[in-house]
């Protein structure tokens, strides 16, 4: 018996069951907040570098030395997954001076660059970035402030005054819009040593509204240390958090209401207390040429982990000249929250930011990452810049006709010329972007990268693997104007005693373990190899293949050529659509390049005489001309095709110093006037904590400070700072 409702009683049971869907959520709104927010910080993950340099001063045509670091927003521990980090030097137009892509092993990268000697004297930014930190820039890369100054050059550089208001003035255009008259406020009070006072007051409307009822979600750095039901009894509302609940870190408190609508928040501060401990030990003064001895021991409870932590130390002459920035600063406020990108903590003296200060400040940032409008979408965003873990990408986009519009779903070829074939391909998208996987390592590879089918007023651009996207600022007056310090003319003199000695502290290149895949022909095992050497000279490729390669036809046609190969699979009768055609592993459309080919020239030709896929790319057969030369030197280049040298990863150069051990080489004439007299990107403690660092002074006498900033395995990081004095 088949029973038939009628539409209304339909209806009417489609909205109870609605209703009774909706009954349920609040019940639940704390896991579905919570999974929310972990799904997203697992897809989305943060990455931030920070930068140490040996120096915050230089003069113009000097070394610059770094190290980067990269970390896990999240877990705070150096982060493995990215392995390139690219390294810029901007002016103050934001024009970069200097770029380098610098190799990251295990979270870690040396590198150096030279100052071009022709800057002006003026105020440049350093910045650095991983390729999936482009997919959320200007803001999420590092940045640092450097002095460079030029004593033989007059002109003017305009400096940057300040930076936008990025995060302050309320609301972040990259957080959710706070809604409101929302009937609800929320108050914090951070100053009591051990709790957490927070107090929502809410008119009538709201407590009516939301069934007497909000929710309190607290996170830091990701990582979720609250998450709760709270009920409403009257106007005011307290609750009292024990402060041990909450991460180290800026905590951000965020009220939902009984919707799981965010209406209300508030980021707060809270230190570390549990700071790792670790001593220097070394002489507080010293002469010149004299040798000292740094020893480091870590405290008790790091031990454990102390031989796989990286230390980089820097050690120069006493500036107290502006706030550095350090490591633990920058892993607390990041990129995150942009405070460093403003004047409050960089005009900073000394590193004792109270947490009032602090607090004070955060009361009108936002966070660009936590981005409540984003985590609760049905869909998270698509991101276009992948983590490059295993490999380089080298993108671009294809354009055609007059307007030159991105041209979709067409293949486009990658192939570096040499004896054994690589063969890449891409398709564009809807906007006619594509990417390759480049192996990453420092050797020039020659790529040539051509669409597949040619049409006119069509054009391949490709994309320079530096974002383009920058912080806005405003532009002050020129520099000339501002006081130069008096140390500078000191090393001014000091550097350009180098120059004319022709002493320098760029050492040995350093050989990244990187290791490099052997390749194979990428159609494996041909079905005709055949080697020229084994068969007498002909006098035009056009014979080569009449008499050499069965099946496979080189003809003339009006003034072209063509290339045909026998179907195996059909009776030998030759395949309708043209095979593949390569020389040097590098594809051409136009057979009459291979027929003009001198004979003499070749060295191998390999033939697939059936149908062969590389992925959805499909050859009906496939002639590959191997020349003896094999670098594609023997054929000209197609209009429509580019011929890149690229290097993925740029060479990085040791620091040397002297060593005046010798009796002989202490009193050489040859000055020393170093103004970085040591520089370490990476020294590990042994297995008990302890690291011995050993480098001689100079002839120039001053203050030097060690600077030795580091992290461990565990997240923890560290800055650590030490005078020595020098005397004649």
């Amino acid at each position: 018996m088949i029973i038939k409702l009628k539409p209304s009683i339909l209806f009417l049971i489609h909205i109870l069951f609605l209703q009774g869907i909706c009954g349920q959520v609040p019940m639940k709104m704390t896991d579905y907040l919570s999974k929310k927010f972990l799904n997203y910080t697992t897809s989305v993950p943060r990455e931030e570098i920070y930068v140490h340099s040996d120096r915050d001063d230089y003069i113009s045509g000097e070394d610059l030395w770094f190290n980067i670091y990269l970390i896990d927003r999240k877990s705070l521990k150096p982060l493995s997954e990215s392995k390139i980090a690219y390294f810029e030097l901007l002016n103050s137009e934001n024009r970069p001076i200097v770029q380098k892509r610098i190799w990251l092993d295990g979270g870690f990268g040396p590198g150096q660059i030279v100052l071009p000697d022709t800057l002006s004297t003026g105020i440049y930014t350093i910045r650095a970035y991983t390729s999936w930190m482009k997919n959320f820039l200007p803001y999420n890369c590092f940045t640092k402030d450097i002095h460079i100054y030029n004593a033989f050059s007059s002109r003017a550089l305009k400096e940057k005054k300040n930076y936008g208001k990025i995060f302050t003035g309320g609301v972040n255009t990259n957080n959710f819009p706070l809604p409101a008259n929302t009937g609800l406020t929320l108050n914090v009070d951070n100053l009591k040593p051990d709790v957490l006072e927070i107090d929502v007051v809410t008119n009538q409307k709201y407590r009516t509204e939301n069934s007497n009822q909000f929710y309190l979600f607290i996170q830091t750095h990701g990582n979720i240390n609250r998450v709760s039901s709270e009920g409403i009894t009257d106007e005011y509302t307290k609750i009292v958090i024990p402060k041990k609940q909450l991460s180290a870190g800026i905590n951000q408190i965020t009220i939902f209401n009984s919707k799981g609508q965010p209406v209300d928040e508030r980021f707060i501060y809270t230190p570390d207390k549990m700071n790792p401990v670790i001593t220097i030990h070394s002489a507080d003064s010293s002469g010149l040429r004299n040798k000292i001895s740094l020893d480091l021991k870590f405290g008790s409870g790091l031990t454990t982990a102390a031989n796989s932590t990286n230390l980089s130390i820097s050690v120069a002459p006493v500036t107290n000249n502006h706030y550095t920035m350090d490591i633990n600063d920058y892993l607390v406020f990041g990129t995150e929250f942009g405070l460093f990108h403003g004047s409050e903590l960089k005009n900073q003296k000394d590193n004792k930011i109270t947490p009032e200060v602090i607090d004070s400040l955060l009361q009108t940032v936002k966070s660009n990452w936590i981005d409540w409008n984003v985590i609760l979408a049905d869909e998270l965003p698509v991101y276009k810049y992948q983590i490059e873990k295993d490999d380089h990408y080298l993108s671009g986009k294809l354009l055609t006709g007059n307007t030159k519009a991105g041209d979709s779903d067409k293949f486009v070829l990658l192939s570096p010329p040499g004896k054994i074939a690589v063969f890449q391909y891409a398709k564009t998208d809807k906007e006619g972007n594509f990417s390759f996987r480049i192996h990453i390592d420092e050797k020039v590879k020659e790529l040539i990268i051509q669409p597949d089918v040619v049409t006119k007023n069509q054009s391949l651009h490709i994309e320079s693997p530096f974002s383009d996207q920058y912080i806005k600022s405003d532009i002050s007056v020129d520099s000339s104007k501002k006081t130069i310090p008096d140390y500078i003319s000191s090393w001014s003199v000091n550097h350009q005693v180098r120059k004319i000695y022709g002493t320098s502290s760029v050492g040995d290149t350093l050989t990244p373990l990187i290791t490099i895949p052997r390749h194979k022909r990428f159609y494996g095992k041909p079905d005709t190899e055949l080697n020229m050497k084994d068969y007498i000279t002909l006098p035009v490729m056009q014979e080569v293949f009449f008499e050499l390669l069965a099946g496979v036809s080189l003809k003339s046609k009006k003034s072209s050529y063509e290339i045909t190969i026998a179907d195996p699979d059909n009776n030998n009768k030759p395949f309708d659509i043209p095979p593949g055609l390569f020389i040097d592993g590098v594809a051409v459309k136009d057979p009459s390049i291979i027929a003009g080919i001198d004979p003499e020239l070749v060295e191998k030709i390999d033939v697939i005489r059936g149908r062969y896929s590389v992925g959805d790319y499909l050859f009906y057969g496939l002639v590959n001309i191997i020349t003896k030369a094999g670098d594609f030197s023997n054929a000209t280049l197609p209009d429509y095709a580019i011929r890149l040298p690229y290097r993925v990863i740029d060479p990085v150069c040791s620091f040397k110093s002297p060593d005046y051990s010798s009796v002989e080489l202490k009193k050489s004439r040859i000055p020393d006037f170093r103004n970085t007299l040591y520089w370490n990107p990476s020294v590990k403690p042994d297995k008990e904590g302890v690291a011995r660092v050993e480098f001689w002074t100079s002839d120039f006498v001053s203050d030097l400070e060690v600077n030795i900033q580091g992290i461990t395995p565990e997240g923890k990081t560290f800055t650590i700072k030490k005078i020595i004095k020098v005397k004649r």
